[in-house]
């Protein structure tokens, strides 16, 4: 069974809230190219709409996200969707370095800066896994409110590669365990992305959405001018602070990973796909 590119991702509004929803449960939400474009119409469709005040990020079922489509059915890693993030060239159809650069250049990094810039607060609305890509989601986002159940892991160092494209580890959780979080690939819970300051609330998973949306009820009755002017400003002391820059860098020796598995082994993931990343994964043992 294949998705429907149309619903992919679910958009409502309760007031002045917009909620998104990435709707992809069988796959726990695996984010493929589909699911990133609609995402992005959807991030418009709200910003566009001046009755809308806050937005809210959600995936549907057990799972926020699970991170990067690299085993579905629907995977569309060879399809070409219209460029929004930058004017690199379409991916498809390039050798090598030229199409995994361009595509996670446009697909991931890029968008996760457009949707990180939203002139308006957005919150994360986190159960079950936040794994790999799911925290460029998470970590774009204003606030993280988790529920009890939700885990959070970047375990690409088990491909060989030093973590995800939108690198913002040593900022949402500071150098040291951002380390730790990322030389052992284990799973973290919600409470221990608490204390590292990577998440604001933890609420039981049946409060989640209702904690949600009473706080974001509580922002938008602010003045959008004054949410907008205050979210800018802390992000231009991060990128004052190096984040930008950082991700850059960082971003090239991803592409440096990826570029040496396709040379020494079978492909840019050093042999895995989804189901080897999740067999490995343990809660509290070494893994992905």
């Amino acid at each position: 069974m294949t998705d429907n590119p149309a619903e992919v991702v679910r958009y409502r509004t309760e007031g002045p809230v917009a909620v998104v929803t990435m709707n992809r449960p069988r796959y726990r939400n695996a984010q493929n190219s589909a699911m990133t474009y609609a995402l992005d119409d959807a991030f418009y469709r709200a910003a566009e709409d001046p009755a809308v005040k806050v937005v809210v990020l959600a995936g549907a079922g057990d799972h926020f996200s699970a991170g990067h489509d690299i085993g579905t059915p629907d995977r569309d890693i060879d399809q070409t969707f219209p460029r929004r993030a930058g004017l690199w060239w379409d991916h498809v159809g390039r050798p090598g370095a030229e199409s995994r650069f361009a595509r996670e250049e446009e697909v991931y990094l890029g968008m996760c800066r457009r949707w990180r810039d939203l002139p308006k607060p957005t919150i994360a609305m986190v159960q079950g896994a936040c794994v790999a890509g799911g925290l460029m989601l998470a970590w774009v986002c204003d606030l993280i409110v988790a529920a009890q159940d939700a885990f959070f892991a970047d375990p690409v160092v088990r491909m060989g590669i030093p973590g995800v494209e939108y690198f913002a580890h040593p900022m949402v959780m500071g150098p040291r365990f951002a380390k730790e979080f990322l030389f052992l690939g284990e799973r973290i819970d919600a409470q221990r992305a608490r204390e590292l300051g990577m998440v604001n609330r933890v609420v039981p998973r049946a409060d989640l959405e209702p904690e949600v949306m009473a706080l974001a009820g509580r922002i938008a009755a602010m003045p959008a001018l004054g949410l907008a002017l205050a979210k800018k400003a802390v992000n231009q002391v991060e990128d004052v602070m190096g984040l930008q820059t950082g991700i850059d860098s960082a971003f090239g020796l991803h592409q440096l990973a990826h570029a040496h598995n396709a040379e020494v082994g079978a492909d840019s993931l050093a042999g895995h796909d989804a189901r080897t990343m999740r067999d490995a994964q343990r809660d509290g043992t070494p893994g992905s």
